[in-house]
């Protein structure tokens, strides 16, 4: 069974991406805070250990796991890079993670089954779509105190904030796939926006005004400003379906991942591709093979290494240099690893 995707910006990143106001490929490199130079941690949820597993991400050391609830699935950061929240789907509960001093704290009981998790740019919410309640539960990140929850569309899988935090996304998981808009100010759901089969990820440029929308056989644009849906990108073929994305801090490239098919005559056991993408034409590259069933990708704030998370390579997460595409040493984490977040240490 395909696993659903979780996507999360890191803290340092979604800080940057709220302040970016340039269209795509005008962040150059050059000018990009030095702060997001690095040093970086990343933290992997595994689904098999009920484990997070950070790791750093320049000498690629491994830490001790970090326990949390049952069937964790999903990650993120808050901006200042003190908090982790992780979800856990068989607990209806999302787990606060102490970056400092790497302990669990009390678990925060939410919907059930969550699936997807998103923090505000400013740091003081996290939003936690919960797939079999269909709603999405804001988490005071001050008081780990709940709000009420805001009822979407059906089977909430994904979410993503916009930089200027007014407006969250929602993907719904079923299949005539939607992605509901969320006003935070007012908490209210407006009217969903159709996208294809079975969305399972969603991330929006740094400069707030396109997000795409990962489903069963495509990926979707939604022109932010007018709701539309734009021309679909199919970036993976051949048995393949996406999976998950990331977008590069210069907003220039997105990297999708692929799973496998079972109703395909690909073999399972063959590593599944990751495709960038040309963001200002769309056009898919050529595909790289870092893994199999990779899950989920996180990039650093540099935007120099895009992680892979592979769920069915012996608990593996694969670096792939975004100059060159080539894959470095997988590292080894934890039992069936499924989401990743990269936060400075």
């Amino acid at each position: 069974m395909v696993k659903a995707v979780r996507i999360a910006a890191s803290g340092l990143l979604a800080a940057l991406l709220a302040a970016c106001t340039t269209s795509p490929g005008r962040l150059a490199a050059h000018r990009l805070p030095w702060r997001v130079r690095g040093p970086f941690t990343a933290f992997v949820v595994n689904e098999g250990s009920d484990t997070v597993t950070p790791f750093d991400t320049a000498t690629r050391r491994v830490s001790r796991p970090i326990t949390v609830g049952s069937s964790p699935v999903a990650i993120a950061i808050t901006p200042d890079g003190r908090t982790a929240y992780v979800v856990n789907s068989d607990s209806g509960t999302v787990t606060p993670i102490n970056i400092a001093t790497r302990t669990a704290l009390e678990p925060i009981k939410v919907g059930t089954r969550p699936d997807a998790i998103a923090i505000t740019p400013d740091g003081k919410t996290a939003y936690v779509a919960n797939a079999d309640s269909r709603t999405v539960t804001p988490i005071s990140t001050a008081t780990n105190e709940t709000a009420a929850p805001i009822r979407v569309g059906p089977q909430p899988d994904a979410i993503a904030i916009t930089p200027d935090g007014k407006t969250a996304y929602v993907a719904s998981n079923e299949n005539h796939g939607t992605v509901t808009p969320v006003n935070l100010a007012a908490s209210s759901a407006g009217k969903p926006i159709t996208v294809g089969t079975t969305p399972t990820a969603i991330a929006i440029l740094p400069n707030g005004r396109t997000a795409y929308v990962v489903d069963r056989y495509s990926v979707t644009p939604i022109d932010l400003a007018t709701g539309a849906p734009g021309r679909k990108i199919s970036p993976v073929n051949h048995g393949y379906g996406p999976a998950a994305i990331a977008i590069t801090p210069d907003g220039r490239t997105a990297y999708v991942s692929g799973y496998f098919e079972s109703d395909s005559t690909v073999e399972s056991d063959m590593p599944a591709p990751v495709t960038p993408i040309r963001l200002a034409t769309g056009t898919p590259g050529k595909p790289l093979h870092p893994g199999n069933n990779p899950e989920a990708i996180a990039i650093t704030p540099d935007g120099a290494i895009a992680f892979v998370v592979n769920w069915q390579s012996w608990g593996m997460v694969t670096p792939v240099n975004t100059a060159t595409g080539r894959p470095g040493k997988p590292i080894k984490v934890g039992n069936q690893p499924i989401a990743i977040a990269i936060t400075p240490r």
